[in-house]
């Protein structure tokens, strides 16, 4: 069993490290598709069933097509310049950041009680269940989300767009 933790967890830190080293877009994009897709997985492994297919539907297939249009759409120079690390003070207040939500963290970590008598057992729900809930009380905040996430794409789409309105369309 913890082989297969230690490999879930290589393929997602693997995958989200290579994905921010590289300077490809496209690439990245891709990486971070495998690392989502690592992710659903370590829900399986924990038997998260649910929460798993949720991580495939919404992440891997919605937010990673989402990203890849954005990529795709936006118009990219022909070289990439190099990233150039001239301020110092950008590099500490970085350093200074990362390490307070490192903190916060490993704070939240370490103030929970892993004593396995202690902890409460998970009210069992079933996927009927979860559904009612989501769809009763929650539904006009899923639908908020979808249409800010449909607008966020046409923004995208608009800002990408190589017509501009005070040009006619048959201009050459």
């Amino acid at each position: 069993m913890t082989l297969a933790l230690f490999i879930l967890a290589l393929l997602i830190l693997g995958s989200a490290a290579v994905a921010m080293a590289l300077r490809n877009l496209i690439y990245s994009a891709l990486l971070l598709i495998g690392s989502w897709a690592g992710i659903a997985a370590f829900y399986l492994w924990a038997g998260a069933e649910f929460v798993a297919f949720a991580q495939v539907l919404i992440y891997v297939g919605a937010i990673s097509m989402v990203v890849l249009f954005a990529v795709l759409l936006t118009k990219q120079g022909h070289a990439p310049e190099p990233v150039e690390f001239t301020s110092l003070s950008r590099f500490i207040t970085g350093l200074i950041a990362g390490g307070g939500v490192a903190g916060v963290l490993l704070g939240a970590i370490l103030g929970m009680p892993l004593d396995v008598r202690t902890a409460q057992a998970a009210p069992s729900l079933t996927v009927k269940e979860l559904g009612a809930r989501l769809m009763g009380p929650h539904t006009a905040s899923l639908l908020v989300i979808g249409l800010l996430l449909t607008v966020a794409l046409l923004g995208a789409v608009l800002l990408a767009s190589d017509k501009r309105p005070d040009q006619p369309e048959d201009a050459p």
